[in-house]
């Protein structure tokens, strides 16, 4: 099925008529150090949810690229919402999109910042039966697979990010510029005192903004993480469309 922003309203219609799943991409503008660009997350969400396109039985959504990334805010560039906000668009999306009978959706995510309050939303949309929206990381599904690839903990504009991206927008990535990203990155996510959290802000730890070891980014592996991805996605997807819909709630307690 095409894009849904694509088509007209008597072709929606027909379309949402046969979906069983939709598709709705959420990311972030935020800082992605000096060598990737703002549209980093959202980018990569899309790139991932566009993917589904070629099912019968999916709507893809138009995305969402602004997500809670107040922590970003001291880089030039960053947008931010509240988690509250970002929350309540999600979940108040889908329902409107319940309304025309879809009520399964996977919320394909690129923007670790927004973990929380998509599952939030999640938990709302399922617990008054409105939908089942389970959220999906890009970054969770080639875990084993960046690992292999990869030397670094990372977390943000990283070699995995760099390597994503590099492989699907190459006229965005400045590889130029990773050694210095790298310079001043962190080696993995925060800083902590005694098991503490004590940096809340990407500042607190990252003078470039980057986290983890850009330098080692390839676009070629990028299009194995993408590969990857996106069978995973396509399995997902799979799965969710062939769940019936009153398996989705919360079970009764016995």
């Amino acid at each position: 099925m095409t894009l849904l922003a694509e088509r007209t309203t008597t072709d929606a219609a027909d379309e949402l008529g046969s979906a069983e799943v939709a598709v709705l991409p959420t990311g972030s503008t935020e800082q992605h150090g000096p060598a990737l660009p703002l549209g980093m997350d959202f980018m990569a969400a899309e790139a991932f949810a566009h993917t589904a396109t070629d099912r019968e039985d999916t709507v893809v959504l138009p995305t969402i690229p602004i997500g809670v990334s107040g922590h970003h805010r001291q880089f030039d560039g960053t947008l931010y919402v509240s988690a509250a906000t970002f929350e309540r668009y999600v979940e108040e999306t889908i329902a409107s999109l319940a309304d025309h009978g879809v009520r399964k959706t996977v919320v394909v995510n690129g923007h670790g910042g927004n973990t929380g309050a998509l599952r939030r939303a999640a938990r709302t949309l399922r617990n008054e039966e409105t939908a089942f929206a389970p959220p999906w990381n890009w970054w969770d599904s080639v875990d084993d697979l960046a690992a292999d690839l990869f030397d670094e903990d990372g977390g943000h504009a990283d070699a995995m990010e760099s390597s994503l991206l590099w492989h699907l927008r190459e006229d965005l990535v400045r590889p130029d510029e990773f050694a210095a990203a790298e310079d001043g990155a962190s080696d993995s996510w925060g800083e902590f005192s005694h098991g503490a959290p004590i940096g809340f802000d990407t500042i607190d730890f990252s003078e470039s903004g980057a986290v983890g070891r850009p330098t080692q980014a390839d676009p070629e592996k990028g299009a194995a993480l993408f590969e990857a991805g996106r069978d995973h996605l396509d399995a997902l997807l799979d799965w969710l469309a062939a769940q019936p819909l009153a398996d989705c709630w919360p079970r009764d307690h016995k």
